[in-house]
């Protein structure tokens, strides 16, 4: 299986555009002269049973034609078989998604011919991964790209209900929810410092994108073994309207509410009763406290050539 590729394709991805677009994709990956085996979900996680029999059929190189939730179920099953292989595996990606924003960071053409011009190269970088450990249960997730607990998971839990706008879609849930969110207290302990008080939202980035084309971690590097934190305490309705052009340009972690750190791990405490939504790359994952750590240069993505 050495040089065959296992394909999944998830047919709900774009609100339906991956089963549009696939028998494009199928023509042009034959025309590109790709051996390949192609299998399509078909139910949530699904992905996970399917990159499980990949694995054990000595599958050494991945395509993910969807979004960065099947990306990010993609990654999770990997690196929680964690093969003995694991640095010979390769994962590309056609990008067909409500958000697209992991491919964002490595500038992977959304046009399906260039992004599988950009697999046939076979360039890979090696990503740090998060892995995130929720104490209350002993679930243990990966991230690829961002989390986030407070405002941004309780969007997250919100925002399915706007899918149809695509990138607009997180933007719009935040600026529905904003008046009605009560915030959570948190201890946050990172670097021998401890933050403790009511918080909006903490993020934890690796790469440069979220909620559909925001920027809002400082100069993150998916290849320092360091996570980039955005620490907000508080934000209304107004400051969300009047910074919106700096939500996308990243100027946004400038901002006085903004306080910004850099880390290798860090734990969190929810500190009062209410029910705290923790998201890992636009997926919700569960709720209370729970740490998080950095995986330097855990997996081996295809990029291009310019992005290595």
């Amino acid at each position: 299986m050495k040089n065959k590729w296992f394909v999944i394709v998830n047919p709900t991805s774009g609100n339906g555009a991956s089963k549009k677009k696939w028998p494009l994709i199928f023509q042009e990956l034959n025309i590109q002269n790709f051996e390949f085996e192609v299998v399509f979900t078909e139910y949530k996680n699904h992905s996970e049973e399917l990159v499980q029999n990949a694995l054990k059929q000595g599958f050494t190189k991945l395509i993910c034609v969807g979004g960065d939730g099947t990306l990010h179920t993609i990654v999770n099953e990997i690196l929680s078989i964690n093969p003995l292989n694991i640095n010979e595996i390769k994962i590309g990606i056609i990008p067909i998604g409500t958000g697209n924003d992991w491919v964002k960071t490595y500038k992977i053409s959304k046009k399906y011919k260039e992004a599988i011009q950009t697999i046939k190269s076979e360039n890979t970088i090696k990503q740090d991964i998060g892995k995130i450990q929720i104490l209350d249960s002993g679930k243990e997730v990966f991230f690829n790209n961002l989390a986030g607990i407070g405002f941004d998971g309780y969007v997250v839990n919100k925002v399915h209900k706007y899918k149809n706008l695509g990138f607009l879609a997180y933007l719009t849930g935040a600026l529905v929810s904003i008046t009605n969110y009560k915030k959570p207290r948190l201890e946050i302990t990172f670097n021998n410092t401890i933050l403790k008080d009511k918080t909006l939202m903490l993020l934890i980035g690796i790469c440069n994108f979220s909620g559909g084309g925001m920027q809002l971690t400082k100069n993150p590097n998916s290849q320092d073994g360091l996570f980039d934190i955005s620490f907000i305490k508080s934000v209304n309705l107004f400051q969300i309207l009047t910074n919106i052009s700096d939500l996308f340009n990243g100027k946004i972690t400038n901002h006085k509410l903004v306080k910004n750190y850099k880390t290798t791990a860090l734990q969190i405490k929810v500190l009062d009763k209410q029910e705290t939504y923790i998201q890992a790359d636009g997926e919700l994952i569960g709720s209370g406290n729970f740490k998080v750590s950095i995986l330097p240069k855990a997996l081996h993505f295809i990029v291009p050539v310019n992005k290595s």
